[in-house]
């Protein structure tokens, strides 16, 4: 049975930052997801708009729909158009706070998610130009700015997170990556916060750094994708890294990757190359908390591909012989779950973006829950607690 998002009160715009329950009409706290899958939480996104980018915040309920509870300003700005990222809104600690990217003014946002709504704390120079992805190890935090397509230079760097969730930049903590411009999609964090991972969509390369307990970079440690176009990933539970391969964007023939990280050396080793997708443009990755089943979105397609990973091995099987796990309607260009049970999509049509969810199944087959909408179509980022 295909169940229905309700959409319940409008779109708050130009909400006065700090100014919670009130204007934003969060009503009644909700309760914290935590470690139950079907506890109450909410999912967040970014308007990413070029005259003042805004967090969109959804309510959700323990059966998975999303209730618009209104716009939060970042105090940055977005650049109106998609940055071809993942990781541009990421939570921090037990996921009290909350990060996000002014791709539009070379700036980070600071949120503290309190139980009436998220209030925004600190803006922050990101260290570079055109941050697009974040990735937090327990109070280190890296931002990969993409500076290399507004005439600067791609490179990440890093922040303390101090007392509160607020950062503070960490010196000469700024490392390069292959080259000067290189299309950078993601940088993430392995489980063990040992290994950032950061891909490059241009070069057909994905960087490692060892990080240190002091929080500073070495590397990168320069290696060939499986596949072409590497984007959009996640580290499963038991730590293999999941990357989405657009191809080129082929019709039909994008593909997923994983890879065993060699805990020491930083060093991947592909243990199932370039898994067909069967579809068009993956570049977003999802995984279950368990680590059994692994989502790619398929821009080019509207469409979901699942696997399961193997526990043992990291090996990818396709859930679906046509790679058609799920329909996402519009082009999908984000994608997060919450523990086991619920997928959430964002997507854009011609009419702007939207958020579509799905429910996990044991077998990791999806039901579509609908879509909720309301957000511009220069959107980007999803984040679910």
């Amino acid at each position: 049975m295909t169940l229905s998002i309700r959409l319940r009160g409008r779109w708050l715009a130009g909400v006065t930052a700090g100014i919670l329950v009130g204007l934003l009409g969060f009503g009644a706290p909700w309760a914290w997801a935590d470690d139950d899958d079907e506890a109450r939480g909410a999912v967040y996104s970014l308007t990413n708009a070029a005259d003042g980018n805004q967090l969109a915040v959804f309510q959700r309920d323990d059966q998975g729909g999303l209730t618009p509870a209104g716009l939060v300003p970042t105090g940055g700005l977005g650049t109106g158009s998609g940055l071809g990222n993942q990781g541009g809104l990421v939570f921090g600690r037990r996921e009290r706070t909350l990060y996000a990217v002014n791709a539009g003014s070379d700036s980070l946002s600071v949120f503290r998610i309190h139980r009436d709504g998220p209030e925004l704390i600190q803006v922050i120079g990101s260290g570079g130009r055109r941050p697009i992805s974040l990735a937090v190890r327990h109070d280190v935090l890296y931002v990969l700015n993409a500076g290399g397509a507004v005439g600067d230079t791609d490179q990440i760097s890093g922040f303390e997170i101090e007392e509160h969730g607020r950062l503070e930049p960490l010196p000469n903590s700024t490392r390069p990556l292959s080259a000067a411009n290189v299309g950078p999609a993601q940088g993430g964090f392995s489980p063990d916060g040992a290994t950032l991972v950061v891909t490059e969509k241009a070069t057909n390369l994905i960087d490692t750094y060892r990080v240190g307990r002091d929080g500073y970079a070495s590397g990168p440690i320069v290696q060939m994708s499986a596949g072409m176009t590497p984007f959009g990933f996640a580290f499963n539970k038991q730590g293999y890294l999941i990357v989405s391969e657009a191809h080129g964007g082929p019709a039909g023939g994008s593909a997923a990757s994983s890879y065993r990280l060699d805990p020491d050396t930083g060093m991947l080793t592909a243990v199932s190359p370039s898994v067909p997708t069967n579809q068009t443009a993956a570049c977003w990755v999802a995984v279950t908390r368990n680590g059994e089943f692994a989502y790619t979105t398929n821009t080019g397609s509207g469409t979901v591909t699942g696997y399961s990973v193997a526990p043992q091995t990291g090996a990818l099987s396709r859930l679906n012989a046509d790679g058609i796990t799920g329909v996402t309607g519009g082009a999908p260009i984000d994608a997060a779950t919450i523990g086991n049970r619920f997928l959430y999509v964002l997507t854009v049509g011609s009419t702007g973006s939207q958020v579509v969810g799905f429910l996990i199944n044991p077998d990791g087959s999806l039901v579509s829950l609908g879509a909720v909408g309301g957000l511009p179509a220069s959107a980007d980022g999803l984040a679910v607690q």
